[in-house]
């Protein structure tokens, strides 16, 4: 687990089966007003999804102090021509007590209240490295000790109903994770779990 002031943060993450290199990528970063966390999967799987997933997190580390908005524009830009990623983006201001999240593609986001209330946002259609598209922006609230789950594909909708993701300790819930599914993936697979504390 990463302790940072406002933020406690674990990840797992296992690549394809037959793969050494794992296609997802992502980058965190906290300040004192504000949390970054980006994760992206390059289409495929392999070493050339990595490059152009571990591309686009060098983008937005260079970046970061820029809007959700901007940052998915930005890679998009950059990325045209090149193979593309899929990409959810998740920014947390301490001072408005407000997080703000979108994702191009199967990157998810789900959210879970400190009385235990479960919400996923549903991603929009689509990868960057093609035509510029309408951005679903998501802007909220946030409380106490809410948990921030963000995931690639290869996390199921059954995976995320086990009770463990009801867990308050973030290395217990990627821990119990990785305990619970099959060592052979069929997918890249990263599950990116934060907890807020005041």
């Amino acid at each position: 687990m990463k302790q940072r002031e406002h933020m406690q943060l674990s990840v797992y993450q296992k690549a394809k089966k037959g793969n050494y290199y794992c296609g997802d990528s992502y980058y965190f970063k906290e300040t004192e007003n504000e949390f970054i966390c980006a994760l992206a999967d390059g289409l495929g799987s392999g070493e050339q999804a990595k490059e152009s997933s571990q591309a686009v997190m060098d983008i937005i580390e260079d970046n970061d102090y820029a809007t959700v908005e901007q940052l998915i524009k930005l890679c998009n830009k950059e990325l045209i021509g090149k193979r593309g990623v899929v990409l959810g983006v998740l920014k947390i201001n301490f001072i408005e007590k407000t997080y703000t999240y979108s994702s191009i593609g199967n990157i998810g986001i789900m959210t879970i209240s400190e009385d235990s209330e479960k919400k996923r946002n549903i991603p929009q259609n689509g990868y960057l490295g093609s035509f510029p598209r309408q951005l679903k922006v998501v802007h909220e609230t946030f409380s106490e000790n809410m948990v921030f789950v963000m995931f690639s594909d290869g996390v199921t909708s059954k995976d995320l109903s086990y009770k463990y993701f009801l867990e308050k300790d973030v290395t217990k819930i990627t821990d119990l994770f990785s305990h619970s599914m099959d060592p052979i993936r069929h997918d890249d697979t990263t599950l990116i779990v934060m907890k807020y504390n005041l």
